[in-house]
Formats: structure tokens, sequence, C-alpha cells
């Protein structure tokens, strides 16, 4: 199995891509903190995977939580090897996009959250002999988009820049940063706009393979940053997007 043996925190996995992403790690041979903000669905998420997996709440906005979700899963596992900073909401809900109370709350979420999450993983990787750090980014941290708050594109263009200084500092340590950016995916729970399916269809219209991508696609790129396969790669993005960077 590709992660055997490793231990890794999971932020956002009560749903969605970051619970998708849980239930192949743990078939890899991994063994899984779900942390969430949602500790009703998180728990219930963790009580399906089994004995592998482990509930943490988190609201990635409070470093006092990851402190916590940090020491939980060394105290439960033993060690950390791998963080996926999966946890994130989309700007496309938001009705005023120069709304200042937006650009904060996104930002907080998106860019600082994954901050926090680095902050307290390394030490713990590196008392460990090295990790694993995947980011998820998006296409939007490398290009405009047109009907969402900026602060969803410079939150994500933070995440992409944010993994590339981790990787730089902290080669040596045997700590490896990637980030993934997806494309169009399912709708995530806080989409507005690229959940309208007049939007989503004009969206996939200029997608070189004309269709959306699934959650399982971005899993397997997780899984293999995340695994000792990805060895020699870090400070790399993987663009998981069905070829629309491409144009």
């Amino acid at each position: 199995m590709r992660l055997a043996g490793k231990v890794a925190i999971i932020s956002g996995a009560a749903s969605g891509m970051g619970a998708a992403t849980a239930g192949m790690f743990i078939k890899e041979g991994a063994k899984v903190v779900i942390a969430d903000r949602l500790e009703h669905e998180g728990r219930k998420m963790a009580e399906s995977l089994g004995p592998a997996a482990h509930f943490e709440q988190l609201d990635v906005t409070v470093e006092e939580d990851w402190a916590a979700a940090v020491a939980a899963t060394q105290k439960q596992f033993g060690k950390l090897d791998i963080l996926v900073n999966n946890a994130g909401v989309s700007g496309s809900a938001e009705q005023d996009l120069f709304s200042s109370d937006a650009w904060h709350r996104i930002m907080a979420i998106n860019a600082t959250g994954v901050f926090y999450g680095i902050k307290h993983a390394i030490p713990a990787m590196k008392a460990n002999g090295g990790g694993s750090i995947v980011n998820l980014s998006s296409v939007a941290g490398i290009i405009g988009s047109m009907g969402i708050h900026m602060a969803y594109n410079a939150s994500k263009a933070a995440v992409r820049l944010m993994t590339k200084s981790v990787a730089v500092q902290h080669a040596l340590d045997n700590i490896r940063a990637n980030s993934v950016h997806p494309g169009l995916m399912p709708a995530m729970l806080t989409s507005g706009r690229t959940a309208d399916p007049a939007t989503r269809e004009k969206r996939l219209s200029v997608v070189p393979m004309r269709r959306a991508g699934r959650v399982e696609e971005v899993g397997h790129t997780i899984v293999f940053l995340a695994s000792d396969e990805s060895s020699y790669i870090t400070g790399s993005e993987i663009h998981v997007d069905g070829g629309a960077i491409a144009i």
C-alpha cells in the first residue's frame, strides 16, 4: 500500500473532496485525522471509515485549534507524516464583489488557515524526520475568474506561493510541499454562481475535455504527492483541470 504506516491530517474532511481523499488514504494504509469544524458530520465520517480514522474539531481560522489538532494527532497515532490543507470556501456566493467582510473571511479561511496548518505541522514533521504537505489551491490561483470575489483568486494564489516558500525553506528538513489546482469540480457547499447550471455549462465550454472533474481524480493526485512515489517532487503545482490552463 502506498501510504502504509503514515499518519495524516486532512482539513475539511467531513465532506466532499476532503472526505473522498480521507477514504483513499485509508485504503492505501494511512491513519487519518478528519479535521473539520462540522462536528456531527466529521464524527460520522470518521466512524464510517473505521479505526484508522479519528475526528478532531478544527476551525482553520483559529490557531489554537490547529495546535490542538496536531497535538491530538501525535497522541492518537504517535506522529504526523502528511498534512492536506483542503478546507476552503468559494467566492462565488458573494453578492457584493467588493465586500470587505467577504475579503477578510475568505482570506482567513483559504490563506491564513493554510498558514496556521503549515506552522503547526512542520515542528511535528521535523521531529518525525520529515513529511509531505499538500495544499489545495485552484486554477483560480493562477488565472482570473469572472463573477467571484477577488479574495478567492488572491487566497488561492497565496496558497500557491506559500507552498513554494515552504518547499524551499524546508527541503533540508526532508519536508516536501506541493499544491494541487483543481479546475471545474462538483459545486462546493459554499458555491453560489458556480453552482448555477448555466454558468457551469458556459465554463465547461472552454475546458478541452468538456467535462467537470471528479473529486476522486483530485484525490489520486493528493495520494501521489503524499506518498514516497513523489519523493523528489517539491515546490510543484499540479493542475487537475481537464486542460483548462493549457488554453
